[in-house]
């Protein structure tokens, strides 16, 4: 008997053991590729690092830059660069888990990769030809870097899979995961940003009173999805200024770039510069996936861009035969799409295999819940078009050919602010906003059987709303409403724009205080300009004087603890300097305010914040007014230093992380700013910062946090932009180059 029930013992090891085998190696086997169709021509890049380790990339063709792009990235940041990869691959949750899992859900829910393939045929050759080597560049890394790969088969990748992730991530700078996120989860969908139409009941059509702003207090939190890039994504915030130069001290136009992205990820810029013998010739930052800057200048013109919240997504409720497996659209039934997909999600060392089902109609993904069948469709569905529009915005000459290329509404979302050497000054509102027809309330849930209200396009570039060449001689965006950007004389009225565009009516404190800063008498020079990027300020307005309210009718003992804070925020001078007594108090107060008005959720209970608010300072700094440096950090390795500002001020440290020892780790807010200059007769020049360095994955590296210091001390480093700069500040240079194997 105790033999059969060794045997039975040994026979269950092995079948656990086989199990554990089998469910820590069927990933990649399942995922390998063959036959991918990998570029079969010779690339040369040179590169040439700079004394802060940015690379500047030298090639004879366009296509040798963009490989040397993806060789200089992987050495900074292979980590990143696999994610992304692993994210446009749907293979996402075999390294990160449960949450990778839910983006590889969305990767199938949007059909990422069904759109690469549709698309990235189309594209002109030479755009093509720019992806291709910028995957081969990446292929080439992940060959002589095996000891890094994270997942098995995860290369060799093609064009089609990095034009994927194009596909994947872009909705989500215009919040498409706060509709899917409670669908998924059966709940209320959050009101749009911006204004609605109100509708005459009987008629169907806009009525009369024009355009009312949604102010709902109470609104049911959505368990949004997260981002392809983590918590917060790209909706805190971002900063851009245009100064014209008649209205500079100097003469001097200048552009300012102060884009808020994580410090860390996806979504985190990475300094470059490009240079090839076809004309390209462009400083700025990219995305990790990404062959090319998404923002900065050329020789001629720059821009820069903040996320903008126009009503870019509609719901429609489908109409489903009694099987569920078909839709009504007018007086036909439609075959619901129906596919379904695996999502790896490791646990440990194990990755499991989770099959889910995704549907799509005519209109576009729909997701199941008990409520019924629910499609999306949002700007920008089913276009790859993105790709060409910023390779072709990077060797742009003039504002004329910059705005053409804008036109085509290829890029789906942000608003674009821009300079040039010619002194023009502009910025557009730009949104592929859905071109709808009227008689509709498009902020609720749609007729999906009503073939009218299926939309296919976007409206015209004439109809968004933009400044060119303004006369006060200055412009600005802080993600707020387009109708304050230039000043009171030169700002445009909400009147001027159709309200079924649904463009958004919101301010943030930091458009409150550039409009003031900006608005004040007098030229502004370069010194007055940096005070105004790097204000520390808050306005009593909007939240801020919601918050301050609530706080000053509380009813409290003034001997208590909750007292004496109250005490201290009333007394508060409404400046995040790292000065006052209250500022980090209010530091922990403001943030999570910000957070529920920007994402129109119902405010926190005020006395629950404070009581939070109190107990983390006093159990972490003894005391309710401790320096605010000493709470606010910038955290990098051994790096560890104080930091100013806050969630909402133009100096941002928009949000953190709460380490062990109680300080705020800075993860999100100002990261790549540049200053861009053209002055009379001179080339352009430029100066830029980072929160750390050029190698943020490279503990080992002198540029994993070798600018931080200028960074905190609010102070620029040179932008080496022209080849005989590059050289005379040359650290490393050396030539990159792929053989095709025949």
């Amino acid at each position: 008997m105790k033999k059969w029930l060794g045997r039975i013992g040994f026979a269950l090891l092995v079948v656990v053991l086989v199990a554990f085998v089998a469910l820590a190696s069927w990933e990649p086997i399942w995922a390998k590729r063959d036959g991918v169709a990998v570029a079969q021509e010779a690339y040369e890049a040179e590169i040439v690092r700079d004394e802060f380790g940015v690379p500047h990339i030298y090639g004879m063709r366009d296509r040798d830059v963009a490989y040397g792009v993806a060789v200089a990235h992987a050495e900074d940041d292979f980590s990143t660069l696999q994610d992304v990869i692993a994210m446009s691959r749907g293979r996402y949750g075999a390294i990160a888990g449960e949450e990778g899992a839910q983006i590889d859900y969305v990767y199938h829910l949007l059909d990422a990769r069904g759109t690469a393939e549709r698309h990235y045929p189309e594209l002109p050759a030479d755009t093509r030809a720019l992806f291709e080597a910028y995957a081969t560049g990446l292929n080439d890394y992940a060959d002589k870097h095996a000891d890094e790969i994270k997942l098995a088969n995860l290369f060799p990748v093609d064009g089609t899979d990095v034009a994927a992730g194009f596909a994947l991530r872009q909705p989500f700078f215009f919040a498409l995961n706060n509709t899917i996120g409670p669908l998924v989860a059966g709940e209320e969908l959050l009101p749009e940003f911006g204004p609605r139409i109100p509708l005459d009941k009987e008629a169907q059509q806009p009525a009369a009173d024009g355009v009312e702003v949604i102010r709902e207090e109470k609104v049911a939190e959505a368990r949004a999805l997260p981002l392809p890039w983590g918590e917060d994504g790209a909706l805190s915030g971002s900063n851009a200024f245009a100064i014209a130069p008649q209205k500079s001290d100097d003469n001097v136009t200048r552009l300012v770039s102060n884009s808020h992205q994580p410090w860390r990820g996806g979504v985190a810029w990475y300094e470059l510069v490009v240079e090839s013998g076809e004309g390209w010739h462009y400083a700025g930052a990219n995305f990790p996936g990404s062959p090319f800057p998404f923002l900065g200048h050329n020789e001629d013109l720059g821009w820069t861009n903040t996320v903008n919240r126009p009503d870019m997504t509609d719901v429609y409720k489908l109409v489903l035969d009694e099987s569920g497996k078909k839709y009504r659209m007018g007086d036909r039934w439609f075959d619901l799409e129906e596919e379904t997909v695996t999502l790896p999600v490791r646990f440990g060392p194990v990755v499991l295999p989770v099959r889910r089902t995704v549907y799509r109609s005519v209109h576009g993904p729909v997701i199941k819940n008990d409520k019924g069948a629910f499609a999306i469709r949002y700007g920008g569905i089913d276009n790859l078009g993105q790709l060409d529009a910023y390779y072709r915005l990077n060797k742009a000459e003039t504002l004329e050919q910059w705005q053409d290329i804008l036109a085509r509404m290829d890029i789906p979302s942000t608003n674009f602010l821009y300079a040039d050497k010619a002194g023009n000054i502009a910025y557009v509102y730009n949104a592929a906003i859905p071109d709808r027809a009227k008689g509709y309330d498009w902020r609720g849930v749609l007729p999906g059987d009503d073939p009218r209200a299926l939309w296919s396009g976007p409206v015209p570039y004439e109809k968004l709303p933009k400044y060119i060449n303004p006369a006060s001689g200055w412009l600005y965006n802080s993600n707020n409403t387009p109708f304050t950007a230039a000043g009171e004389a030169s700002d445009l009225s909400p009147d001027s724009v159709a309200p079924e565009l649904g463009v958004e009516l919101k301010q943030t404190n930091r458009s409150r205080r550039a409009w003031k800063l900006l608005s004040e008498a007098g030229p502004i020079s370069l010194e007055r300009l940096k005070r105004v990027k790097y204000d520390t300020g808050y306005e009593r307005a909007g939240y801020v004087a919601d918050l301050w309210d609530a706080v000053e009718a509380l009813d409290l003992d003034p001997d208590s603890d909750l007292g004496r804070a109250r005490a201290l925020l009333l007394d508060w001078d409404f400046t995040a300097d790292n000065i006052g007594r209250g500022d980090a108090l209010a530091l922990l107060m403001i943030k999570d305010f910000m957070s529920a008005e920007y994402q129109n959720k119902p405010l926190p209970d005020v006395r629950e914040q404070l009581e939070w608010a109190v107990d983390h300072l006093q159990t972490h700094f003894g005391g309710i007014d401790p320096p605010m440096g000493d709470l606010l950090r910038l955290r990098q390795g051994d790096v560890d230093l104080p930091l100013d500002g806050g969630s909402d001020t133009l100096r941002a440290s928009t949000t953190w992380d709460v380490d062990d020892d109680g300080r705020l780790s800075v993860r999100h807010g100002d990261s790549f700013i540049q200053f861009v200059e053209w002055a009379p007769g001179k080339r352009v020049s430029s100066q830029s910062i980072q929160p750390y360095g050029a190698a943020t994955t490279r503990p080992r590296s002198p540029h994993y946090a070798d600018q931080a210091v200028l960074f905190v001390q609010h102070r620029l480093k040179p932008v080496h932009f022209w080849r005989q700069d590059v050289l005379a500040n040359a650290k490393r240079r050396y030539t990159v180059a792929h053989q095709p194997t025949r």
